[in-house]
């Protein structure tokens, strides 16, 4: 059996909100390709993230950490800004 941990995902993405204490929203954008068109367009997520010190504002780019789950929907941690 294998033992190894796994590498924490890393997103990028843009702070759209920031109203909740020590939490705040990032939309991270993605290219997908269209399956009949082969057109690629824009698609955008959004994630809560955790922010201990309330320290990034909206439109800030920032950098986030997949962590273990900190509540029912955060499971990212916002690790730097870009």
């Amino acid at each position: 059996m294998d033992t190894q941990a796994k590498k924490p995902k890393i997103l990028r993405g843009t702070v759209v909100k920031d109203q909740n204490d020590k939490t705040v929203i990032v939309s991270v954008p993605r290219f997908v390709k269209h399956s009949k068109y082969q057109k690629y367009f824009k698609k955008d997520k959004r994630y809560q993230a955790h922010d201990e010190m309330n320290e990034f504002k909206v439109g800030d780019k920032v950098e986030m950490t997949e962590t273990k789950p900190i509540s029912k929907t955060k499971h990212f941690k916002v690790t730097k800004k870009i």
